[in-house]
């Protein structure tokens, strides 16, 4: 666990984030497996024509809408499970627009073999690449 930033609030150790990290990785293929059923059963497959690249959209429109559900209420169910809260730099709850600017930058890190997630072994103050461009950060709770 890092020291207590300005605001007190104790910032998540990067080992606690990377075992929620691999929780969420779990809980995001069911809903991916769950969430892939309408469209296929709608358009009967996903691999021909312009299918395929509106199925990808659909899926990532799916993972955003869940994140930024979960994180604009604090917290994912990993993140409940690990106790730890997404908050603004300053300790606040996230508004939408942080949550869906969090998505937004987090997506192409994960893409990239997941560099905005390996920003943290670097960073200053230990953040996710997404967590600092954002204006975030996860906090452990008490």
């Amino acid at each position: 666990m890092r020291a207590p930033d300005a605001n007190g609030a104790p910032t998540a150790a990067l080992s606690r984030r990377g075992l929620a990290l691999v929780y969420e990785a779990l809980l995001l293929s069911a809903l991916l497996l769950a969430g892939s059923l309408p469209f296929v059963m709608l358009t009967h497959e996903t691999d021909w024509g312009i299918t395929r690249p509106l199925f990808q959209l659909y899926l990532i429109a799916l993972i955003g809408v869940y994140f930024v559900w979960q994180w604009r209420r604090g917290r994912t169910l990993p993140m409940r499970t690990w106790r730890l809260r997404l908050v603004t730099h300053d300790g606040a709850s996230l508004e939408w627009k942080h949550a869906l600017k969090r998505f937004l930058i987090a997506l192409p890190g994960t893409l990239l073999l997941g560099a905005g997630f390996l920003w943290a072994l670097v960073d200053r103050e230990g953040l996710f690449l997404h967590d600092r461009m954002a204006g975030t950060k996860i906090i452990k709770e008490e």
